[in-house]
């Protein structure tokens, strides 16, 4: 059975999805993705403990041994991300109890299941699979699922927001395919094992620099890293509650682990950091979206938009850390991704909640609300020192890590543009503070009754924030088992 649990891990969401539309009543469709989530995360709890205690594990879909057929492989540097998907979706199972009932109409909500299971699926694939197509294929089946979700939003402006990213997400995903295309034709083989051996007898080929940057262009606009992030905002801003919570937690992070192993188990780190400037370039993109992002953040007028630009900014510190390229900075990036998967997901489930209260996540409708809603707010200002890394918080840890990290390397700028992004970060935290305890309330009108199912995820995740910040051991412990299989050349 544990021999197949790398396939079952995928099976298991692809198998649920069409299950939600044929049964098309809410709370039956509901049933089934959460059986889906749960399913996912019992075979990456069992996976991780596989691989930390026996080593790395494959599997060879159909029995085609590779580098003919597609293998799946789990190792340590995947299974902290498959950890990171699958609880990403219990905890957006059960918000979506109370979130979905209000946002989306029964008739769409089947759908809206079937996205998230088929999104589920195509992140879990794109983690454990060992062929790069295989890869693009997962790629898309999570993007095309995630531009549906997107626009399935309650406001106008989700369709518009939704059309951006699938145009911005097509570009990305063309550069992929064409990158993947380069490397095939320089080698005749997808298997990334066989792709890697390959790849290093020809090391000097023009179209292997071609395929490496177009592979990392396009995941680059997967991952919104800063300056092709401009479909993120949108997207994270008018996608329903439940969709922002789980994006937010996954759909980047997932892309940035992809460049990461693709960077040292395929083009290998002596052509990424040596031979190209991709490591320069991905430091002056990580220093530069810490602090842009965290600016513009400042002057947003809608919590969940301001939590997206935030998210941009974050996303700069991860990269910074792979372009390191080295042990501290990989284990640095891997850590403050869980760590910001945990804190990103618990504002923007708690930015639903607001929503689902009060009607609109405007700051202006928030005046006063502190008092009115200590816990919701309680919860938002503890996950927000997260995010400027105020310890005790899951946040310190991986700013720490990262900052040692980069103090290592000799990074100065590039630190400098963390702690002034921290900075800005707090500045956008305290104006959330500022309008909810200290103005006058807009309206005398109380706030309806909180979900429980909203309520208890939002401070779940907040507990685990500062339980990953009080004792860091496990998320750390999964860093460095990552930071070291990538580094040895994987699994």
């Amino acid at each position: 059975m544990i021999a197949n649990l790398p396939v079952l891990q995928v099976l298991i969401p692809l198998g649920c999805a069409p299950l939600c539309v044929l049964l098309r009543r809410r709370s039956l469709a509901w049933l089934v993705f959460l059986m889906a989530a749960l399913g996912s995360l019992a075979c990456a709890a069992v996976l991780a403990r596989q691989v930390a205690a026996h080593g790395p594990l494959h599997y060879a879909v159909g029995g085609w041994a590779p580098p003919y057929g597609i293998e799946f492989v789990v190792a340590g540097y995947n299974t902290p991300v498959l950890l990171v998907v699958s609880g990403a979706a219990v905890a957006a199972a059960v918000y979506s109890l109370g979130s979905v009932r209000t946002e989306i109409d029964d008739r769409r909500a089947p759908l809206l299941y079937t996205f998230l299971c088929l999104t589920l699926g195509g992140l879990l694939g794109l983690t454990v699979t060992g062929d790069v197509f295989n890869a693009f294929v997962f790629l898309e089946i999570s993007s095309l699922s995630t531009y549906a979700m997107v626009a399935l939003g309650p406001r106008r402006r989700a369709l518009p927001a939704a059309f951006r990213y699938l145009v911005i997400g097509t570009v990305g995903a063309t550069f992929v395919l064409i990158g993947i295309g380069l490397a095939y034709a320089v080698t005749g083989t997808l298997n990334m094992a066989d792709l890697a051996a390959r790849l290093a007898a020809a090391d000097s080929d023009r179209a292997l620099y071609a395929a490496a940057v177009f592979v990392f262009v396009g995941l680059a606009v997967k991952a919104a890293v800063f300056p092709l992030h401009a479909w993120l905002p949108g997207a994270y801003g008018e996608a329903p509650s439940t969709v922002s919570t789980f994006l937010a937690a996954t759909s980047t992070k997932v892309a940035l682990y992809v460049l990461c192993r693709l960077t040292f188990t395929v083009f290998g780190a002596g052509l990424v950091f040596g031979t190209m400037p991709v490591g320069r370039i991905g430091l002056l993109a990580g220093g530069l979206a810490a602090v842009a992002a965290s600016a513009v953040a400042c002057f947003q007028t809608d919590l969940k938009y301001l939590l997206a630009w935030s998210s941009i900014a974050q996303i700069g510190y991860i990269l910074a850390g792979i372009s390191l390229g080295t042990a501290a900075g990989v284990s640095a990036a891997y850590l403050h991704l869980i760590n910001h998967a945990v804190i990103k997901a618990s504002l923007f489930a708690a930015a639903g909640l607001v929503l689902v209260r009060l009607g609109s996540v405007q700051l202006s409708a928030l005046a006063g609300l502190g008092r009115r809603m200590p816990w919701t707010f309680a919860a938002i200002v503890i996950a927000g020192l997260g995010l400027v890394g105020v310890p005790p918080t899951a946040g310190f840890a991986g700013k720490w890590a990262l900052a040692s990290a980069l103090i290592e390397a000799g990074q100065w700028p590039v630190l400098v543009a963390m702690l002034v992004s921290s900075l800005l970060a707090l500045g956008y935290i305290g104006r959330i503070v500022e309008t909810a305890w200290f103005r006058e309330p807009a309206s005398v009108a109380e706030p309806s009754g909180a979900p429980a199912s909203m309520t208890a995820v939002v401070w779940v995740l907040v507990a685990v924030s500062v339980v990953f910040g009080l004792d860091a051991a496990l998320p750390a412990s999964l860093a460095e088992s990552a930071a070291e299989a990538l580094l040895n050349g994987g699994g």
